[in-house]
C-alpha cells in the first residue's frame, strides 16, 4: 500500500533537517532541541507533523496578514497559474504587476508615484539606497553627497548595503570590513535613554542630536534611512510622538532624501496601513515587503516620488537608467496575491476592525507590567516587545548564557504558541486576523511562560 503524505511527513527523522541551514539560529543549540516541523496552517493556527496546534504569534516572521489559507488569496494564485506563473519585467510588463503597482500608489503616502519591484525587504532597502546615491550624482544635485545617515539599533536587512546602514552589533559587527561607512545617530530608546533623560521632559533630545548630526554632514549625506515609529529587530523600540515628523522636517531642511523602511511596519501592523500615516509623513522613498503578498510569496517594492524618478530619465547614450533588477521582479503569482490581499483589506475593513483588537492587547498587557522581571512593555498596534530584566529597579540585563528569551519561547511552544525572542525581549506580532479569543490565549500563554521561566532563573 502506498504511504500517505501525512504518514510520510510524520515519519521524518530528526536527521532529515540536517540539510537546512536555518537563519538566525544558534545551530549547536538547535541541533539538540526537539524539532518543530510545520505541516499545515489555517487562520492564525499552525500544525506540526505530530498534529499539535500553535497560535502563529509572530505571523510567520511578520509576514502573514489575513491568516493562513485565506480563500481569496488562494483562489487568485490558482487562477493566475492557469495563465502564466512568471514572465520577466525586463522590457516587458504583466497585468498583475501593473494592477498591484496602481493599488499600492493609491494607498501610499501622498507624493509617491512610482513602484520598483524586487523580491525581499533587504533588496527593497538596497534599491532605495542605490536610487538615492545615483539620484544625487546625476540629477543636478550635489554629487559629493554619497553617504547616508542611519540609526544605532537599526536593522534594514542582510545585503551589504542594508547591513552598512544597520546598527545592531549582534547582526552586523562581524561584517564591518565589508561595509561602507554611514553616519550613525542615536535612536530613541526611552526605557534606556542614551542621554539619561526622561520622556517627555527630555524635549526630544534625540531629535535635537539628530538635527546637529544632519547639519554637520549636510554636504556629505544624500539620504536618511529610518524605520518609522518602531525599530522592530532592535526589540520593538518605539519612537516618541513627534520624532518621525521631526525627521521629515530636518530632511527637507538639509536636502536629504528620506527613506522610510516600512518592511516590518507596513500593512496594518501599527494600526494604520503604513506607519508614516501616524504623523502624516510622506517620504521620498519607501521600502515595502513583509505583508505585501499577504504573507504568501516573496515580493517587495520600493516606492519613489516623481522627482526621484525624473532624475533617471535621459537619452540612451547618457546611461542614466537604474541598472538594478533580478530574475523574478514583479512575479505575477506574487503580484496577484498582493492584489487579493489589498482587496481583503478593503472588503473586510481590516484596519477598522483591528482597532478593538489593539485595545484588547493593551488591556491584557497591563498585567505583564507587574511581573517582577518585566522591565518594559512596548506596543504599537499589534507590534509588541516585552523586555525582561534580571532586576527591575536597576534595569539590569540577564547574562546571555542564561538564554532567557529563548527559554521563554520554548515554554510557550509547549503550551501551543509560537513567539520569538530578540535577546531578552519577547516579541508578539500575530496576524491582523487574530480573534479576541486567540488574543487572550496568546497573552495567557506568554504571561505564564515568562513567569515560570523568570521565577526559576
Amino acid at each position: 500500500m502506498m504511504e500517505s503524505v501525512e504518514s510520510r511527513n510524520r515519519s521524518l527523522a530528526d536527521d532529515d533537517r540536517q540539510y537546512i541551514w536555518h537563519p538566525f539560529t544558534q545551530m549547536q543549540d538547535y541541533s539538540l532541541e526537539e524539532p518543530l516541523i510545520i505541516e499545515s496552517g489555517e487562520g492564525c493556527t499552525l500544525r506540526d507533523i505530530h498534529g499539535n496546534s500553535y497560535i502563529d504569534g509572530v505571523s510567520s516572521l511578520w509576514t502573514n496578514v489575513h491568516g493562513h489559507r485565506k480563500e481569496k488569496i488562494d483562489r487568485a494564485i490558482k487562477e493566475q497559474l492557469g495563465r502564466v506563473a512568471h514572465s520577466t519585467l525586463l522590457g516587458l510588463s504583466s497585468i498583475p504587476a501593473i494592477r498591484l503597482a496602481k493599488k499600492l500608489i493609491e494607498i501610499a503616502p501622498p507624493g509617491l508615484t512610482k513602484v520598483f519591484y524586487s523580491d525581499n525587504g533587504s533588496t527593497a532597502v538596497e534599491v532605495a539606497l542605490k536610487m538615492a546615491f545615483q539620484y544625487h550624482i546625476q540629477a543636478g544635485k550635489d554629487p559629493a553627497r554619497r553617504k547616508f545617515i542611519s540609526f544605532k539599533n537599526a536593522y534594514h536587512g542582510d545585503t551589504i548595503g542594508s547591513v552598512s546602514i544597520g546598527g545592531i552589533d549582534l547582526f552586523h559587527e562581524k561584517y564591518s570590513p565589508l561595509l561602507f561607512d554611514s553616519f550613525k545617530a542615536e535612536s530613541p530608546y526611552c526605557y534606556r535613554c542614551p542621554f539619561g533623560r526622561e520622556y517627555p521632559s527630555c524635549g526630544l533630545e534625540c531629535l535635537g542630536r539628530l538635527e546637529e548630526l544632519a547639519a554637520r554632514h549636510a554636504r556629505e549625506a544624500c539620504a536618511l534611512v529610518i524605520e518609522p515609529l518602531v525599530q522592530g529587530a532592535a526589540g520593538m523600540l518605539i519612537q516618541p510622538p513627534g520624532f518621525l515628523k521631526g525627521v521629515r522636517e530636518l530632511c527637507t531642511r538639509h536636502g536629504l532624501l528620506m527613506i522610510a523602511d516600512e518592511v516590518a511596519v507596513g500593512f496594518g501592523k501599527t494600526g494604520k496601513m503604513f506607519a508614516c500615516e501616524h504623523e502624516t509623513v510622506s517620504p521620498d522613498l519607501m521600502a515595502l515587503s513583509k505583508g505585501i503578498s499577504g504573507g504568501y510569496l516573496p515580493l517587495a517594492a520600493t516606492l519613489a516620488t516623481e522627482e526621484v524618478y525624473q532624475g533617471f530619465l535621459g537619452k540612451y547614450e547618457e546611461f542614466k537608467a537604474f541598472f538594478h533588477g533580478h530574475t523574478y521582479t514583479g512575479n505575477p503569482l506574487a503580484c496577484v496575491a498582493g492584489i487579493a490581499s489589498l482587496d481583503v483589506f478593503n472588503d473586510e475593513r481590516v484596519i477598522n476592525d483591528l482597532q478593538p483588537k489593539i485595545k484588547r492587547l493593551s488591556e491584557r498587557l497591563e498585567s505583564f507590567k507587574a511581573l517582577p522581571h518585566v522591565g518594559n512593555v512596548r506596543q504599537m498596534g499589534i507590534m509588541i516587545g516585552i523586555e525582561l530584566v534580571s532586576d527591575k529597579e536597576s534595569k539590569s540585563e540577564y547574562a546571555p548564557e542564561l538564554k532567557i528569551g529563548h527559554r521563554v519561547i520554548l515554554e510557550a511552544r509547549k503550551r501551543g504558541l509560537i513567539i520569538r525572542p530578540l535577546g531578552p525581549v519577547i516579541v508578539m506580532m500575530p496576524p491582523l486576523a487574530i480573534s479576541q479569543t486567540e488574543i487572550d490565549r496568546m497573552c495567557d500563554i506568554t504571561y505564564d511562560s515568562i513567569r515560570i521561566v523568570t521565577e526559576g532563573a
